[in-house]
């Protein structure tokens, strides 16, 4: 990211990609952070405040962006990619939306056993609560390098480069463990009580 880009950020939930990247275009540029649900809007637009280089929030379907082609210079899509219900078409979108050389940079889990965050809770849950009654894909199913590459070339995209990335998280307890997985799970959450 540069001083002057436009930047488009899916599925923003609170913001903090948007926030982060909203500091490094400015001054100059602009950064619109997009999210269907509008509690995440309104979180996100509480935590980057309303100084003149904060993000603009705004609801939006991933999969049916009302912006004109070739309109952003980069796209952000943080741990976003397996929760759209057609990923191909919010694929497809960004590559609209981008400008000749523009650039996506998404994130995606690796594969279920490198991600404990996920997969324990995961495992304890399908132990202890009957099966979903709406059967989803793996939110690990973009995992693999070779899967996530030959899905953005499907979409158009090429100069694909995938970087794995390891982060450690450390809690205090279960109960701060329990908590942080039902941040990232959002309103999927709530099915949980």
């Amino acid at each position: 990211l540069a001083p002057g880009q436009r930047v488009l950020d899916l599925a923003s939930g609170p913001g903090l990609l948007a926030g982060q990247a909203a500091l490094r275009v400015a001054p100059g540029g602009s950064v619109l952070a997009t999210d269907i649900a509008e509690g995440m809007l309104a979180e996100g637009a509480r935590r980057c405040g309303e100084h003149a280089d904060a993000p603009c929030f705004a609801a939006a379907d991933a999969e049916q962006l009302c912006l004109a082609d070739a309109s952003m210079d980069r796209v952000l899509a943080g741990l976003a990619l397996f929760i759209f219900p057609h990923p191909e078409r919010a694929l497809a979108e960004m590559h609209r939306v981008l400008m000749p050389g523009g650039r996506v940079a998404l994130s995606v889990w690796g594969v279920r056993e490198s991600v404990p965050l996920i997969h324990r809770a995961q495992d304890t849950i399908a132990r202890l609560l009957p099966p979903p009654k709406v059967s989803r894909p793996s939110v690990f199913r973009y995992g693999e390098a070779e899967v996530l590459s030959a899905t953005l070339a499907a979409a158009g995209f090429d100069d694909i480069d995938i970087r794995p990335c390891t982060f450690s998280c450390h809690f205090a307890d279960a109960e701060a463990y329990w908590q942080a997985f039902l941040d990232l799970a959002g309103g999927a959450a709530e099915a949980l009580g």
